[in-house]
């Protein structure tokens, strides 16, 4: 006996052959009981973290053969309470630590269902969207056996973002097919109107926002809207900053104008010397090398220079979308390849992100400008308004000067100080939105464009020439290669 327990896995369903050799390990501190028929060698473990990493070893060991089927076979995983839905000839419903097995009886796997681990199977797809269109209630405490109805239009919708509409018709051609075997003619009708209504071609009652929007030519990306919320919950309980914008003399405001549009274009690779920039921006020389960059400079500055502009916010998301197309033609009307004005028609991405797709843009505006008009202060509606733009990343080019455009606009129309990013800032401010992007984390950001704001409102911007050795004195032009090497960082200048 002691061969046969050492070859046996750390937990498992006992059965006739060992039952004799078990008991005998159990009464000797060997084995410990852990539910009926289940046992395990470890001894020392919480019994519920035994069962999670030997689950389907130990399903296959009370159901042989059987199909893991209703919502578990959606999400691969038990459910919230821990029910795993199965389908087998045979058995009762079996309450483990942290587990509860929950088999039905019905039709057993057939040819389009999968192999799974342990000789357990797993419906198809196709099979398991039909098996959750069948409505199901919670009883004794436990979840229902299938998804919501709002739950599978999100599974749709993702099918559809992810994979596009041929997909989505495939599934809807598989199911009829598969139906009338299953016996489940029924649900593959709900199917097919559920589809059809999701694509438009059909009019039926939907549960789920990310579906309604869809349904009305307004599908957005719910995985962007996570992060729109992440961000604005935690502005919400970030404290409001006071920074009203300080009264500048001639030259003043057009020194911090000129330097917004020179660092917003340095942070994006578009790259001139301070004296080049001055020469582009107010003597109108562009360079024969370089007249596309020249002209993103002179776009940038155009806007950000123009109060009257700048006071522009959206007041709906129509005016949101008009307020950035126009923005966007300006500042890249020097780049017709991209298609100035025009949202994106084919994906973009930064890195390992991936942003919004092109079908999505306007519904994930839409979506995300509803978060932004619950904003109270300016500068809580600027970081959410730049994350939004940057993270939809609506243009084939141009998006974070468009974004920082956008984020400024709410400052000046709220009488608050601008935020301008330095080249020496750059990578704090780069790696902050990758932090939101990837990992929900809202904080760095929030911090990174505090700290930019308290460091934009501390520079004289008196004029270029003086402003210069004062950006100079606080390393605001060195590469962030260069300032690591040299020690260097972004230091906060002193007025006066």
């Amino acid at each position: 006996m002691n061969r046969v327990l050492n070859e046996l896995p750390e937990a498992f369903v006992s059965h006739t052959a060992i039952s004799r050799g078990v008991s005998r390990a159990v009464k000797a501190g060997r084995l410990r009981k852990l539910a009926s028929r289940l046992y395990t060698k470890n001894l020392d473990d919480p019994p519920e973290e035994i069962v999670r990493r030997n689950l389907w070893g130990i399903v296959a060991g009370y159901f042989p053969g059987a199909l893991v089927a209703d919502r578990t076979a959606l999400e691969t995983a038990p459910a919230p309470d821990g029910t795993v839905c199965l389908v087998t000839e045979r058995g009762r419903t079996i309450e483990l630590p942290g587990i509860v097995l929950r088999p039905r009886r019905g039709p057993g796997p057939i040819s389009s269902d999968m192999s799974f681990l342990e000789g357990l199977y797993l419906s198809s797809q196709t099979r398991a969207f039909l098996e959750n269109m069948r409505a199901s209630r919670a009883r004794s405490g436990r979840v229902p056996r299938t998804l919501t109805r709002a739950r599978i239009e999100e599974r749709l919708d993702r099918l559809i973002r992810i994979s596009g509409k041929p997909a989505v018709n495939r599934l809807r051609d598989e199911a009829r097919t598969i139906a009338t075997e299953l016996e489940m003619e029924r649900e593959a009708a709900r199917l097919d109107t559920l589809i059809g209504t999701l694509l438009g071609t059909r009019d039926s009652r939907l549960d789920s926002d990310v579906g309604r929007g869809r349904s009305r030519g307004r599908a957005y990306d719910p995985d962007r809207m996570e992060l729109f919320h992440a961000l604005h919950q935690a502005l919400r309980d970030h404290p409001p900053r006071d920074r009203p914008a300080l009264r500048r003399h001639a030259p003043g405001p057009t020194t911090l104008a000129f330097f917004e549009a020179y660092f917003s274009n340095f942070v994006e690779g578009t790259e001139f010397l301070v004296d080049e920039a001055v020469e582009i921006v107010f003597e109108g020389r562009i360079p024969q090398q370089r007249p596309a960059d020249a002209h993103d400079v002179i776009g940038t500055w155009r806007i950000v220079s123009d109060t009257d502009e700048m006071r522009q916010t959206p007041r709906d998301s129509k005016t949101l979308t008009s307020l950035l197309q126009a923005r966007h033609r300006r500042i890249m009307s020097g780049r017709p390849e991209t298609r100035p004005g025009d949202f994106k028609v084919a994906d973009n991405r930064a890195g390992q992100t991936v942003f919004v797709a092109p079908d999505l843009v306007r519904g994930t505006l839409e979506q995300g400008f509803g978060l932004y008009r619950s904003l109270e202060t300016p500068f809580h509606r600027a970081v959410y308004m730049m994350f939004l733009v940057s993270e939809v990343h609506p243009f084939a080019d141009g998006n974070g000067r468009v974004a920082r455009v956008m984020m400024n606009a709410e400052l000046v129309a709220g009488q608050e100080e601008r935020i301008v990013i330095p080249t020496a800032f750059r990578d704090d401010y780069l790696a902050a939105l990758r932090a939101l992007s990837r990992t929900g984390r809202a904080e760095p950001l929030i911090q990174a464009l505090d700290y930019a704001q308290r460091w934009t409102i501390a520079v004289d911007w008196t004029s270029i020439p003086e402003t210069q050795r004062q950006l100079d004195a606080c390393h605001a032009f060195l590469d962030p290669d260069e300032a690591d090497a040299e020690g260097k960082r972004l230091r906060m200048p002193r007025r006066g």
